[in-house]
């Protein structure tokens, strides 16, 4: 028998904010208060991960803009993956570089390839303040990556260029979702 409660299971879900949203180009702020109210957001960020069908949210994209994210991500193998990080640092990389489909729930239902490292690891700590270590490859790796960018005030089109960066940012703007900030991304 489980002792242990779902992830997210006690969590709301929030709107995901989307691309051209202020919160998402800024840089995330440390977190420094390890009491309910990270708790709160880490089961917020797994209710909403899910109920969008995601792999990986930051909390940034939920407009808060502390340097935490969630994922539940499977590898190339399957394996999977789930978990939380808190105050990651920027995310260490290596292998081969590989475009694969990215999309980002931010950008809902658009997706681009994107050149990522193949391995990535990012440590920082859990919502007790635990040291933790998060190894991943393949889609993993890929996932650790788009978080990570996230809580630097990035989104993948930031890692494209040329045509490919300016076919996502003009199907963002033509979007049914798109704001008036999103056409004006650059």
């Amino acid at each position: 028998m489980r002792n242990r409660s779902i992830p997210g299971s006690s969590g709301q879900v929030r709107a995901i904010r989307k691309l051209g949203d202020s919160v998402l180009h800024t840089p995330c702020e440390p977190v420094t208060d390890f009491g309910p109210a990270l708790a709160e957001l880490i089961e917020d960020l797994y209710a909403t991960m899910y109920a969008a069908g995601g792999v990986g949210l930051a909390a940034n994209q939920i407009g808060v803009p502390l340097r935490v994210f969630v994922y539940d991500c499977p590898d190339d193998d399957d394996i999977r993956h789930l978990g939380h990080i808190v105050n990651p640092a920027p995310a260490v990389t290596d292998g081969i570089v590989l475009r694969g489909p990215e999309g980002c729930l931010s950008l809902p239902g658009i997706e681009a390839g994107t050149e990522r490292a193949d391995r990535a690891v990012v440590e920082g700590v859990t919502r007790d303040g635990a040291p933790v270590r998060v190894e991943g490859t393949g889609f993993f790796a890929r996932c650790l990556q788009h978080e990570s960018d996230h809580l630097a005030g990035l989104v993948y089109p930031d890692r494209l260029t040329g045509r490919r960066r300016a076919k996502v940012l003009r199907t963002a703007a033509r979007a049914p979702w798109a704001g008036p900030s999103s056409g004006s991304y650059v």
